[in-house]
């Protein structure tokens, strides 16, 4: 076989955060767990517990439901986001609006390997990652020794929330068959 050469791409563990506050939260992030199972590009998707969690903006808006996405993927930072930023569009994401408004569904890059990342378009590890209990929580469902590029152990950033951060959380929806593959 001289001259032939294959080539694999490295599959890599991300981590997606999932949030929606309108039009049925809780159906909206399921449906977006299945969009995400369906996606060529994503295998292996496992799904934390859905979360109720209070908004960090404007607080004259309806509570979130936040969940943690991990999956295996060959797809670079930059095309996870545009793979992600066509399902919001889909799922009818209106951008420009309010920072931290509400919206129909919300998906962030959280962590992509051990890549560090900070340019205009994407900013991995998620910026405000390690300050957020409805991130850390359910990241800690899918791996609780996992460790933050740049910021440490999982569990060393959640003991370092505050409790009251940590019990405005209420799981909404256990972690079940139908959610995970």
């Amino acid at each position: 076989m001289e001259g032939v050469f294959i080539v694999s791409a490295k599959l890599n563990t991300v981590y997606i955060g999932l949030g929606s506050n309108l039009q049925q939260p809780l159906q909206q992030v399921m449906r977006a767990v299945d969009a995400l199972r369906g996606t060529a590009d994503l295998n292996q998707v496992r799904c934390s517990s859905l979360y109720r969690s209070l908004p960090l903006g404007p607080q004259d808006q309806p509570d979130f439901i936040n969940a943690v996405v991990e999956a295996q993927t060959t797809l670079s930072p930059h095309a996870l986001l545009a793979v992600l930023q066509a399902l919001e569009n889909d799922f009818g994401r209106e951008r420009g609006g309010e920072r931290w408004g509400p919206r129909v569904l919300d998906l962030d890059v959280l962590l992509h390997a051990d890549t560090v990342i900070s340019s205009e378009a994407l900013v991995v590890p998620h910026p405000q990652l390690h300050r957020r209990a409805f991130v850390l929580r359910p990241l800690a469902e899918l791996d609780e020794n996992l460790s933050i590029p740049g910021l440490g152990s999982l569990q060393c950033l959640l003991s370092k929330l505050s409790p009251n951060d940590l019990a405005a959380l209420e799981i909404v929806q256990p972690c079940s068959t139908s959610l995970l593959s």
